[in-house]
């Protein structure tokens, strides 16, 4: 799966000279938390998120009347408190990629570049929602994990029996075990019962880590 796959297309733009009370309205307005800032030419100079017009404001200790505080805010520029440091990736990079690169950086969202033009978004809902995709969550049957040995012919092997079965194999997903000897591989199957499933597993001599109907 690919960033263009799952981003939201044609993201809303703010540029640098914009003042935090529109902005804040934009965000309000469209229930968006996050924006990209372009400049006049359309380049990428920055992001904005709700957080950063949160740290920007008066704290609720200030002095300051309400006519005061909305003055000063839009007086405050994007420019001076947007994020310039700004992470990206593109529309054909792998969703795992900028997964990773919004776990390694601690944010919550990355500009879609189409070479310099911004083309999307990807955010923590985009990448919560081909989570529940990659599962087939919304499919109905039984869902399996099983410690497999990490060799050629494994996967194959079980495919084979599920389709003697006439069982279907909606999702599989793996992941790295406590040693590199094994994997541990969680498939979700239609047309099939609990009670299959285990005859499979338990002929082939693996371990169910976790089996269920949902």
């Amino acid at each position: 799966m690919l960033v263009k796959d799952i981003m939201t297309k044609n993201p809303i733009t703010v540029n640098p000279e914009m003042s935090v009370l529109e902005v804040k309205d934009v965000m309000n307005t469209n229930k968006i938390n996050k924006l990209p800032v372009l400049d006049k030419s359309g380049a990428l100079v920055g992001i904005l998120t709700k957080n950063d017009l949160i740290k920007a404001s008066p704290s609720d200790a200030t002095t300051l009347d309400m006519f005061e505080v909305g003055y000063l805010l839009s007086k405050l520029t994007v420019e001076k408190v947007m994020c310039k440091n700004v992470k990206f990736v593109t529309e054909n990079e792998t969703v795992e990629e900028a997964a990773r690169l919004m776990s390694d950086f601690n944010i919550g969202s990355l500009p879609v570049l189409n070479g310099n033009i911004v083309v999307g978004i990807i955010t923590e809902s985009d990448l919560f929602n081909s989570f529940v995709n990659m599962f087939n969550s919304r499919t109905p049957g039984v869902r399996v994990t099983v410690l497999l040995d990490e060799k050629p012919g494994v996967l194959a092997k079980i495919s084979e029996l599920i389709a003697e079965k006439n069982g279907n194999i909606v999702s599989l997903v793996t992941f790295n075990a406590d040693d590199s000897a094994h994997k541990k591989v969680t498939v979700k199957l239609e047309n099939i019962s609990e009670e299959d499933v285990k005859e499979i597993i338990a002929s082939c001599g693996y371990t169910i880590c976790d089996i269920r109907s949902v």
